[in-house]
């Protein structure tokens, strides 16, 4: 097989990805991770709350390699940028910008979110994911030993004004050794908030609570689409990753995901090219209904509802949603972040916190506005 890579796939990762530990151990993939923490808790002004869950950080260069192992004596590497494809029955012919050209009898797209070749309907704006973060030492610890914060959404630390700014949050954890690692991040919005914006914010929460900042080793910024529309399912390209919209989008997390997805789409592509007599729009066709299938394309739609209604909500309002949202049996919340509930799960999760929720919060989900009443009738036309 051939693969074409604009960059050295062997470059280091630089960026942060977060997962929950049981994704990982129910794949058999624990030791992927560099770093894991039993003691996760969230604040949205009442204290902190035990979310009672393992979540950790990959260890990017033992995720790289996982997947570059995965790879061994099976792909031919090419470097250059993808310029033009071809396709005919038989397969596709893909002309790089230098003049080279590959053929294959499938082309995976696997570019990104901006993709090469991938095409997707346009439906307006992109609602967009965005972070500061960075790793280092600090005059005193930003978080408890041991400790991580996947939400502190206490807004004390911004003046009156900037209360009626968009919402963000601490997502921070101890690294051990006297590093820690915070990152300020907004949820979702279109346009997304400014890193300028979004670096101030952290070092006004730090300094708030009497926190220096006194060595920098890595800082992070990191921006990605969270509302984009699901790609033409009958194109002869397959598309996978970011390219695929595969990012969940109603949380922002994408590589457990993958990791689960990875082996279906490799078994439904290897059986269409096992048969000679499939044409290659017949199998990119398998591949496409095995990576998006009817629930989750369903379930695609009711999380894009959720985070319309989410970018909507108020600060007071979000604490309130997320404060209902990780009172529910945790089979419920942990489902729905991770994607593995069943859509029949997923309305009754998502009903049972309508129930719970302060009166603030059910009219926000209830008053029509903007894209979520398309959404509704695809989620319910699947």
């Amino acid at each position: 097989m051939e693969a074409l890579a604009a960059t050295d796939p062997l470059s280091p990762w630089q960026n942060t990805f977060g997962i929950w530990g049981r994704e990982l151990d129910a794949l058999g993939l624990a030791d992927l991770l560099g770093h894991r923490w039993s003691d996760c808790v969230a604040d949205f002004g009442a204290g902190p709350l035990a979310l009672q869950h393992d979540y950790g950080l990959f260890d990017r260069q033992r995720l790289q390699q996982h997947w570059l192992d995965g790879c061994a004596g099976q792909l031919r590497w090419h470097r250059g940028q993808a310029a033009a494809i071809h396709h005919d029955p038989h397969g596709s012919v893909v002309t790089t910008d230098e003049g080279t050209s590959l053929t294959a009898r499938l082309v995976v797209d696997a570019s990104g979110h901006d993709p090469v070749f991938i095409r997707r309907p346009e439906r307006g704006p992109i609602a967009q994911q965005a972070a500061f973060g960075l790793v280092g030492r600090f005059s005193a610890a930003p978080v408890a030993e041991g400790q991580c914060v996947l939400m502190d959404y206490r807004n004390d630390h911004l003046s009156a004004d900037e209360r009626l700014e968009p919402p963000t949050f601490l997502y921070a954890m101890d690294l051990g050794q006297g590093e820690f690692f915070v990152e300020e991040t907004s949820l979702a919005l279109a346009p997304p908030l400014s890193f300028g914006l979004l670096e101030r914010r952290l070092y006004q929460r730090l300094a708030h609570r009497g926190i220096r900042v006194e060595q920098v080793r890595e800082t992070e910024r990191c921006r990605f689409p969270m509302t984009l529309p699901l790609p033409d399912l009958t194109q002869q390209v397959v598309g996978f990753g970011g390219a695929a919209s595969m990012v969940h989008p109603a949380s922002g997390y994408m590589v457990g995901g993958l990791l689960r997805r990875a082996p279906g789409l490799a078994a439904a592509i290897a059986a269409g090219l096992a048969s000679a007599s499939a044409s290659s729009p017949e199998v990119a066709q398998q591949a496409w209904q095995t990576l998006w299938s009817a629930e989750l394309v369903r379930k695609q739609a009711i999380y894009r509802f959720g985070l319309e209604k989410l970018m909507r909500f108020s600060h007071a309002e979000l604490c309130h949603f997320f404060d209902t949202f990780f009172h529910l049996p945790k089979p419920q919340w942990t489902g729905f972040l991770a994607n593995t509930l069943t859509v029949p799960q997923l309305v009754q999760a998502m009903l049972g916190l309508f129930g719970q929720a302060p009166s603030d919060v059910r009219l926000g989900l209830m008053l029509p506005q903007g894209k979520e009443l398309a959404l509704a009738w695809r989620a319910l036309a699947g």
